[in-house]
């Protein structure tokens, strides 16, 4: 806004000069005349020649720079213009040395509407008139011409001086004039990309608010598959082995408790997932603990030896991290009862410096080259998806390795975050 007014202003005092110029040389002529007519030149032309020379040298002017004003931009014709004005000049001061006055306006005119060098020769020649004027006429050319020579070369400094200050200012007046413009355009920019910004910020947080979406589907689908779906399965299960054991009462209320258990610890993950809360395990126990139970809890109800191992120093890790590996080693142990018909399992959580790694080996019918299992159920399933997905978000990575005949092993490996990271 500053900016804007301060260029307003000099925009007006550039119009306001523009117009004084244009008057100077009606003033300048004026006050050669009057002076002319009242203390005129003893060997003057007389006052009506000089009178004449003036009215066509203010017609001259009038002509071209008062009324014409555009006619500035036009080089040669502004030549033309020019030239005349130094030959009404020149004729006037010899006429009379009180033209002078009139001759100075040469300083003025040359820079405007010379280009170049052509500059530099109508100041010299309009230095030659006023110095003329200044020696009393034209008869200091030949009684004193040195005189004449050191008025030149004064006029020509204080000339030149004082057109180098105007030109420089006249170059800062435009970088100035350029400045603003590059400012307004600039200003123009950033409105357009703030206006573009604020667009993609909407559209950002559209995305983010669709991620985020996304993002909850999949983590209740992973959820729902470690605790419903497992759980149901495991009742099922135990429900199928207690009407094989009908007639054997010890057998069938063992797997009916089993069934009762399994649906009371579903029960409970369910609402634990539904509030994002950590597994009822890990809230009791450190992670090693946590596994060592899960695999006899896993053992008790499949009847195969689940062997946990620790290896590195335990520390607590970041929740995220710890709830991923179980969930991992759930997942692991139930793909184990469903599909690979082993007799021994072993886990090993391994703590190293900025890794930890949850390994799962059986010795069952393992996988085909695909990664399918051999014997799935219909339908498919979304175990091992979940468990990359799991992984994956925390910054891991599960590797597989499989041979059909020789049992499966796999490997998550996640980062070591401490628990205090947030």
């Amino acid at each position: 806004m500053t900016s804007s007014c301060g260029h307003d202003r000099l925009t007006n005092w550039r119009k306001r000069e523009a117009n004084v110029y244009r008057v100077f040389p009606f003033g300048g002529l004026a006050l050669g005349t009057l002076l002319a007519l009242v203390a005129p030149a003893p060997a003057g032309l007389g006052a009506v020649p000089t009178l004449a020379i003036a009215v066509a040298a203010g017609c001259w002017v009038a002509w071209f720079v008062t009324l014409h004003p555009d006619w500035q931009s036009r080089l040669t014709l502004m030549a033309v213009y020019y030239a005349g004005l130094l030959t009404f000049a020149a004729a006037l001061v010899a006429a009379s040395p009180w033209y002078g006055f009139f001759a100075w306006i040469g300083y003025i005119h040359a820079f405007p509407v010379l280009p170049g060098r052509w500059r530099i020769a109508g100041m010299v020649v309009t230095a030659a008139l006023v110095a003329t004027s200044q020696g009393g006429g034209l008869t200091v050319l030949t009684s004193h011409w040195l005189l004449w020579l050191v008025l030149v070369f004064f006029n020509l400094l204080v000339a030149g001086s004082v057109s180098w200050f105007a030109m420089v200012a006249d170059q800062e007046d435009a970088k100035r004039q350029r400045l603003v413009t590059e400012l307004g355009e600039t200003n123009r920019q950033l409105t357009e990309t703030a206006r573009e910004n604020a667009g993609l910020h909407a559209q950002l947080l559209a995305q983010a608010r669709e991620a985020g979406v996304l993002d909850e589907r999949q983590r209740m689908a992973r959820e729902i598959h470690d605790t419903l779906a497992q759980g149901l399965t495991g009742i099922i299960t135990q429900l199928e082995a207690a009407e094989q054991t009908r007639d054997r009462s010890a057998d069938w209320c063992r797997h009916v408790d089993n069934a009762l258990a399994l649906a009371r610890e579903s029960l409970t993950e369910a609402r634990r997932s539904v509030r994002a809360v950590r597994p009822e395990p890990l809230e009791t126990a450190r992670l090693p603990d946590a596994l060592v139970e899960l695999g006899g809890r896993w053992s008790a109800l499949n009847g195969v030896r689940a062997e946990v191992a620790t290896t590195g120093t335990p520390r607590p890790l970041h929740p995220e991290i710890e709830v991923t590996l179980l969930r991992a080693a759930q997942e692991a142990l139930a793909n184990v009862a469903r599909h690979a018909d082993a007799s021994r399992v072993g886990l090993t959580l391994s703590y190293m410096a900025d890794r930890v790694t949850l390994d799962v080996r059986d010795d069952g019918t393992g996988f085909d080259v695909t990664g399918q299992p051999v014997s799935r159920e219909p339908g498919g399933g979304y175990g091992l998806t979940a468990m990359r997905q799991r992984v994956t978000q925390v910054g891991g990575e599960v590797a597989v390795e499989s041979e059909l005949g020789s049992g499966t092993a796999i490997s998550a490996s996640v980062p070591a975050l401490p628990g205090g990271a947030g």
